[in-house]
């Protein structure tokens, strides 16, 4: 592996003719060598010709949806460091070196950029306090304090990119990845990066609820699909309450006279306890095989080798050997 690691930026893109020049350009002017890679998600507009008159390697994606963009580049490209950013421009790309050297510093597998408003209307009404939401949501389901999980400026390792499943479609992708590297407990970190306004002239893609139940419903999926023991213990604490609200008095009821009168009654809290004791024992049984599978994609992700440690992002070298021929002179 050569000392400057190969980074390439993925930038999904759709109808913005107005941005992709300046995040092009940018990219190319902040880390020198980078190999960007812009995919043209079923625009209407001049993004793919604008996207390569700047620079870019142009790819299209023809079917429609931000997942469906990641889950095609994880699997196309070939590099060292990932950096996955919007062609929107509201992420400052001069944040970029920062968050590759410390992903190679760690090394980390994943460094998620944690949005800093530039200006107060960068985040749209509603976006900021549904962040909040999932936040929390995430933090308490899987023990791990999660602060910009649908942030879309992140970077990578090989190793997290190549052992990625990639499942989604649209906007909810940010919600697997977050989910994926918590759960795996990869080694991650979070840097803050601006965030700012849309350039003028361009329109933002995202819908507030329909996005909004969309990522609320691949993070449902998410969480039965790895911690299935929390859900099916909840619902079984939820039927043996209800079993006990039902059966208790007519327990109390026959310790007093001896009769059971309210065998319907009766008959419907053994039933809840019954069901109880199903979900748990589901919870169980789903739960031994997530751990199986979560050993097999461990194994996986120990096969790749893990990011060249100490090694500096293609920013940082030239500045590095631009001072030193300096104190030479």
């Amino acid at each position: 592996m050569s000392a400057t690691p190969h980074v390439v930026a993925i930038v999904p893109c759709h109808n913005e003719e107005g941005a992709i020049a300046k995040v092009v350009s940018d990219l190319h002017a902040t880390i020198p060598g980078i190999d960007v890679y812009v995919y043209d998600n079923c625009s209407t507009d001049r993004t793919a010709q604008v996207a390569e008159r700047a620079g870019a390697h142009v790819r299209h994606e023809t079917e429609k949806g931000k997942g469906n963009v990641v889950r095609r580049a994880f699997a196309d490209l070939d590099a060292d460091v990932y950096l996955l950013i919007d062609g929107d421009d509201t992420y400052d790309v001069a944040d970029a070196p920062g968050m590759i050297d410390t992903l190679l510093a760690g090394p980390y597998d994943h460094v998620l950029g944690v949005r800093k408003q530039v200006s107060e209307t960068a985040y749209r009404s509603g976006h900021a306090s549904g962040n909040k939401f999932f936040n929390s949501m995430v933090s308490f389901a899987f023990r791990r304090e999660v602060s910009d999980m649908l942030s879309g400026y992140r970077v990578f390792s090989r190793r997290f990119v190549k052992s990625f499943p990639a499942l989604s479609r649209e906007f909810e992708i940010e919600t697997e990845l977050t989910i994926h590297a918590v759960n795996e407990r990869v080694p991650q970190t979070e840097v803050q990066v601006g965030f700012r306004d849309r350039a003028e002239g361009t329109e933002s893609k995202l819908r507030t609820y329909h996005d909004g139940f969309r990522i609320l419903r691949i993070f449902s999926q998410l969480l039965f699909h790895e911690r299935p023991f929390l859900i099916t213990s909840i619902f079984s604490g939820i039927l043996a309450a209800l079993g006990l609200v039902f059966g208790l008095p007519v327990v109390v009821e026959y310790f007093q006279t001896g009769m059971v009168p309210r065998f319907p009654t009766a008959f419907l809290a053994s039933a809840l306890f019954i069901l109880a004791g199903v979900f748990l024992l589901m919870g169980v049984l789903l739960n031994g095989q997530v751990k199986m599978r979560r050993e097999a994609s461990r194994l996986f992700y120990l096969r790749l080798p893990a990011p060249p440690f100490g090694a500096k992002s293609p920013r940082s070298s030239r500045l590095t050997d631009h001072t030193t021929t300096e104190d030479v002179a």
